[in-house]
């Protein structure tokens, strides 16, 4: 073991040292930083995506939105697309991850003595660390384009609070099937998955404006919850009566999906 993590770079040699579970993971979410900085281009989208629909979603659908009643279409617009702009930021642990095992980088981290949950842990510390940065994009542009917060300084810690569950949710997911799979199908399934449960909810227009079935499924709808968790801030006070249904929605969900991670990886190592 000692001649080969010799030849391994620093990062991986300090695993097979022996580092403690935290250190490992500082390591290995600095390393995904430094991809960052090395591969902006597979970052960028992430940043130009949510603007250009935060822009397009309020000229399209803003009369929808403040004909109910809703002072400035950013207000509706903005979680949502700060979400979106999470969700795909955090994806990059998948791309990330894909490299990794196309170089047989992972499978030196596989061999080092760290449990796997750490191997996890990691990519999702990472992911939260990414997302911020469109998070921080998103409503800049808000508040550039007049959007409202009656609720203080707290509705920003609840779309906050709600963008960065969705990006471990869309982490999680990623890196279970990215364990099964082992190809960039993973990312791009996980991509079509965040867009349909996020579109079949209220992404667009509240409950009160929808028929058919698109209004039976937006509400049993996770996301549903989630939304009007990350939204009251924009619309009206911050509330336990809207704020319950979408805390229980994402404690829910990151506990499937990081379920899903860790059964995922230990399919990997059979």
């Amino acid at each position: 073991m000692s001649n080969l993590t010799a030849e391994q770079p620093v990062n991986v040699r300090t695993i097979s040292e022996g580092a403690r579970p935290f250190e490992v993971v500082a390591i290995l979410v600095k390393r995904s930083m430094i991809r960052v900085r090395r591969m902006p281009s597979a970052f960028i989208p992430s940043l130009i995506m949510p603007i250009f629909q935060l822009i397009a979603f309020s000229g399209a659908f803003g009369f929808a939105v403040t004909s109910l009643g809703i002072k400035n279409a950013l207000d509706w617009y903005v979680p949502l697309n700060a979400m979106q702009g999470a969700s795909f930021g955090a994806l990059g642990v998948s791309f990330g991850l894909i490299n990794d095992m196309q170089t047989g980088f992972f499978d030196r981290i596989l061999m080092a003595p760290a449990q796997r949950w750490v191997t996890v842990i990691s990519s999702l510390a990472a992911a939260v660390v990414r997302c911020f940065v469109p998070i921080t994009f998103v409503v800049i542009v808000g508040y550039i384009g007049g959007m409202n917060t009656p609720g203080g300084p707290m509705a920003i810690v609840c779309v906050a609070i709600a963008s960065v569950a969705i990006a471990l949710v869309a982490a999680g997911f990623a890196l279970g099937l990215t364990f099964r799979m082992r190809n960039l199908g993973a990312a791009t399934l996980t991509q079509f998955a965040i867009f349909f449960t996020i579109f079949l909810s209220t992404s667009q227009v509240p409950l009160s404006a929808m028929s058919g079935w698109l209004r039976g499924v937006a509400r049993i709808n996770p996301m549903t919850n989630i939304l009007r968790f990350a939204r009251q801030g924009f619309l009206g006070d911050v509330t336990w009566e809207q704020s319950w249904g979408g805390l229980l929605a994402m404690g829910a969900l990151l506990i499937l999906t990081f379920i899903y991670a860790m059964t995922g990886i230990k399919k990997f190592d059979q």
